[in-house]
């Protein structure tokens, strides 16, 4: 089951969206204001979200600049009442996959969203290396600098980033990362993918205990936003 969150502050299209994309087999998270918005959005894992222009407390572009600049890659369709073309070009501009002008017929924008939900591309898969800020990894060596400064990673923690950085932008869950990384012969506890993570946060992170690269998604596991 697909899930998408609805950013929209109209009381009566929160409804009928809601109901509707229920009934066509999605599960529907919604928030009615901007802020709350952008937070569920880079914390929780979406495969879509339907975003308004015209919210409270942040509008819809500085939501989607703040998504796109936190490295949250989940597609976005622009729902707004505005019609300008130079409305749309911002949007898309600034990293929107579609734009649904109101009122729209609802067999529309659900071809829209079945349409983005089915391009959404495959993690991409680094050849020779990546950098996000001061940290730079190089796969072919499974060498890492910050700043310069060769960090000492275990080759554990090393395969563990390595996984973070070729599914940047998904949810992983502990499960996953203990078949991916561990191996399925390897049996070790759920509370040692937790460890990992902590000693990798010490390694890469300006600031481990308010770490934004390797998130923490609430009972569903962590997320690499680097």
């Amino acid at each position: 089951m697909k899930r998408l969150l609805l950013v929209e502050d109209e009381p009566g299209l929160v409804l009928t969206l809601r109901d509707r994309l229920i009934r066509e087999g999605y599960a529907i998270e919604t928030s009615i204001d901007g802020e709350s918005g952008l937070e569920r959005a880079s914390r929780e894992a979406f495969d879509l979200v339907l975003l308004d222009v015209m919210l409270p407390r942040l509008n819809g572009f500085d939501v989607l600049r703040e998504l796109r600049k936190r490295g949250t890659e989940t597609p976005v369709i622009m729902l707004t009442a505005k019609g300008q073309v130079v409305d749309k070009v911002v949007g898309l501009k600034l990293g929107a996959d579609d734009y649904v002008t109101k009122p729209f017929e609802m067999v529309e924008l659900l071809a829209r969203i079945e349409a983005k939900l089915r391009r959404v591309p495959p993690p991409s898969h680094p050849a020779e290396g990546y950098q996000f800020d001061d940290v730079r990894v190089d796969f072919r060596r499974a060498e890492v600098t910050k700043a310069g400064a060769p960090l000492d990673l275990s080759a554990r923690e090393f395969q563990l980033l390595k996984y973070f950085i070729e599914h940047r932008g998904a949810t992983l869950t502990r499960e996953e990362l203990l078949n991916e990384v561990w191996g399925y012969n390897s049996m070790p506890s759920t509370r040692t993918v937790d460890v990992h993570v902590a000693w990798l946060r010490q390694k890469i992170e300006p600031n481990p205990r308010h770490p934004q690269y390797v998130l923490t998604i609430h009972r569903m596991g962590y997320k690499f936003a680097g």
